[in-house]
C-alpha cells in the first residue's frame, strides 16, 4: 500500500481511523490466516471456537444470530470443526430437533495454538512500538471494541 505515502493532508481517507484500522485489520487478518492455515483452520473457525468457549450459544442457529452470520456458513464451519475432531454435536434433550454444538479437547487446544499464533503475530507487528504506545493502543482499541459491543478481554 505504498500508495498511501503520496496521499497526504487531514482530509485524505488514508488519515482517518476507518481507512487505517481497516487496512491494518485487512493485513493483519492476513497474516492471520496465513499461519493457522499450517494447522487446518480458518480464521472464521477460529471465531466459532472462541464464541463455543466463551459460551455464547450452543446450537447453531443461535450462533448464526449471535455471530451475524448465514445458518449454512456455521453448518460448514462446524462440519469441519467436527471432522477435525475440535467440536461436538449433541442432540439437545429438550428438544431434539436442536443440535449443540460443544468445543472438544483437541478444539480448546486448538483456539489455545491459534491464541499462541495471534499473540506472535501481535509482538510482530507492534515490534516497533514502545511499552507506553502498546499499553495506550491496547487501551484505546478495548475503548473502540466496547463502543461496538465486542468483548474487550
Amino acid at each position: 500500500m505504498r500508495f498511501m505515502h503520496d496521499v497526504k493532508g487531514e482530509n485524505a481517507l488514508p488519515a482517518t481511523v476507518v481507512f487505517r484500522l481497516g487496512t491494518l485489520g485487512s493485513i493483519a487478518a492476513d497474516m492471520f490466516a496465513a499461519k493457522i492455515e499450517a494447522i487446518g483452520l480458518k480464521p472464521k473457525h477460529a471465531g466459532l471456537m472462541t464464541a463455543l468457549q466463551a459460551g455464547v450459544a450452543a446450537s447453531q442457529q443461535e450462533l448464526a444470530s449471535k455471530l451475524g452470520v448465514a445458518p449454512s456458513l456455521v453448518v460448514m464451519l462446524a462440519d469441519h470443526l467436527e471432522g477435525m475432531g475440535a467440536v461436538q454435536r449433541v442432540r439437545d434433550p429438550d428438544d431434539r430437533r436442536r443440535q449443540v454444538l460443544t468445543l472438544t479437547d483437541h478444539g480448546r487446544k486448538l483456539l489455545g495454538d491459534c491464541a499462541a499464533a495471534a499473540r506472535e503475530l501481535d509482538a510482530e507487528l507492534t515490534a516497533g512500538l514502545t511499552a507506553s504506545q502498546l499499553g495506550a493502543l491496547q487501551r484505546s482499541l478495548a475503548i473502540l471494541a466496547e463502543g461496538v459491543g465486542l468483548p474487550t478481554g
